[in-house]
């Protein structure tokens, strides 16, 4: 787990993605659209919305989420212990299949922000 680049995976997609977006660029605005409306604060803040899709990523098993959704919550300057909490949660709804994505998690945690909160 420890040498997955979540980094690598993020910019891999979005390069295969690349072609799709020229394609289907009314489907892919229309994606973009309901991802901000999705995560634009509202009674939930951002940074909960951010990690409800976490959890939803971790376990649905999903490195590209994870990816993602750790660097989204790195913006809206989540905590260590708020993520540390949520996982917690995933692990009792997807049991060990989730704590291992529990695990990648933290470590994409860890290599996206070297400096990570408390």
């Amino acid at each position: 787990m420890a040498t997955f680049d979540h980094s690598g995976l993020m910019q891999d997609i979005n390069e295969s993605l690349a072609p799709f977006r020229k394609s289907q660029p009314e489907a892919m605005a229309g994606f973009g659209a309901l991802a901000k409306a999705a995560i634009t604060d509202g009674v939930l803040s951002a940074k909960q919305k951010e990690l409800i899709a976490l959890a939803i990523g971790v376990t649905q098993r999903c490195s590209g989420c994870i990816g993602f959704h750790i660097k989204a919550l790195h913006r809206l300057q989540c905590t260590r212990a708020e993520l540390e909490e949520m996982l917690a949660v995933c692990v009792y709804m997807g049991g060990g299949p989730a704590l291992m994505y529990a695990a990648e998690a933290i470590t994409a945690w860890e290599k996206l922000h070297p400096v990570a909160q408390a």
